[in-house]
């Protein structure tokens, strides 16, 4: 039944899509420009923005919902789906130049967008025009509400905070040129907040307090001072969006590609991930000196020929193929013991998080324009021990 109803949220929102997408192509053509213009920037849209997992954009219209305590009417909700598919907008902008900057192959299931043929380096303006859809779109759909310009700084400031942690991510782990002096758990945790907890879940969180009219301070009875709302939710989703970026590193040392759906590559990518670092901070010299012998190294060859044989088969496809270097990075993190700190870890944050939740005021029963422990209930219950 919870399948079902997630399938046809989702199909909802994407139906929402065609008509987002059909404006901007609209718009597009009356500012004259050619037929095939229109058709690139079609194809841009369509190749680049709807084909994800669509949680950060669907989590606004979830937000919106729990915050008003019913279902949205249909005009309501196409203004949140219009910030919802902004976050995805969003998205699809940090994607494409980020493949483009680590000379990326896939997404997604399916080339980069600047691999797809005559796209090459055009994709760095397809990627900023995809940024400044976000922005034609607002102005359209928000520019008579008294919380506008609180939308555009909104985008604007996790774009610049997103665009830092891209920034330290890229100079910490350039994938040929390898120094483990440079990792460690607070650069880790830095490069995570910056680069993916401020957009992937502050972000649609606060779009939708925007557009349900929250403060951004109240008082209430039961509480001896001003609760600062926006503030209480980022205090919350910014750790929130640590914890799953850190499954996503665990994940990809100790999930198979059966089960995460991919071939973990952030040992061989040279990767800034939490597993390095805790082991970094965990190692023996012996083991040290096997990190950063083995840490970033490529497949040889030979090799790489073997894993396209196994990829062949059934087993390849299941379990993926390990080059030495990999393995013994493997063997380390094994030795460290990483899968009993993960599992303390994740148990850790998961109680500090509920009781960060459990502290929230609600105010009293029903009452509108104020914060709800729902909210963060849900996103930490898709979260909490997930296995892809």
């Amino acid at each position: 039944m919870a399948s079902t109803d997630k399938a046809a949220r989702r199909a909802k929102f994407e139906g929402a899509w065609n008509a987002i997408r059909d404006e901007l192509l609209t718009h597009f053509k009356s500012c004259g420009m050619p037929q095939e213009a229109q058709e690139w920037y079609s194809r841009n849209l369509d190749y680049n923005v709807p084909g994800g997992k669509l949680n950060r954009g669907m989590s606004v219209i979830d937000t919106a919902e729990i915050l008003l305590g019913r279902k949205l009417s249909d005009e309501e909700y196409l203004q949140a789906a219009v910030l919802g598919w902004g976050v995805e907008m969003l998205q699809a902008f940090f994607l494409v130049s980020d493949d483009l900057m680590d000379s990326s192959i896939t997404r997604r299931g399916q080339p980069c967008w600047y691999r797809v043929p005559k796209i090459g380096f055009i994709a760095m303006n397809d990627s900023f025009m995809l940024e400044a859809a976000i922005y034609h779109l607002l102005k359209v759909h928000f520019k008579k509400e008294p919380y506008y310009v609180d939308l555009i700084e909104l985008f604007h400031e996790v774009t610049y905070q997103t665009e830092m942690g891209q920034l330290i991510d890229l100079i910490t782990a350039p994938e040929n040129d390898i120094d483990l002096n440079r990792f460690s758990l607070k650069k880790h945790s830095l490069i995570v907040i910056y680069k993916t907890a401020f957009y992937s879940f502050y972000l649609p969180v606060a779009l939708a307090m925007l557009f349900c009219r929250v403060p951004t301070s109240y008082s209430l009875p039961s509480s001896p001072k001003p609760i600062e709302p926006y503030e209480v939710a980022k205090e919350i989703l910014i750790p929130l969006g640590e914890y799953f970026q850190v499954q996503d590193d665990f994940l990809d040392f100790s999930g198979v590609p059966a089960q995460i759906g991919k071939v973990g590559t952030d040992i061989v990518d040279n990767k800034c991930s939490w597993c390095i670092n805790t082991a970094l901070a965990y190692a023996t010299p012996a083991q040290r000196k096997i990190l950063d012998e083995n840490y970033g190294v490529k497949p040889t060859e030979e090799e790489k020929e073997i894993a396209k044989k196994m990829a062949a088969g059934k087993n390849g496809e299941e379990q993926g193929y390990l080059g030495e270097a990999e393995k013994r990075v493997k063997k380390v993190f094994e030795e460290i013991g990483l899968r009993e700190k993960y599992t303390k870890y994740e148990e850790g944050v998961f109680q500090k998080l509920n009781e960060m939740i459990d502290n929230i005021d609600e105010g009293a029963q029903g009452q509108q324009g104020v914060l709800k422990k729902q909210i963060f209930i849900s996103f930490l219950g898709k979260i909490y021990r997930r296995q892809k």
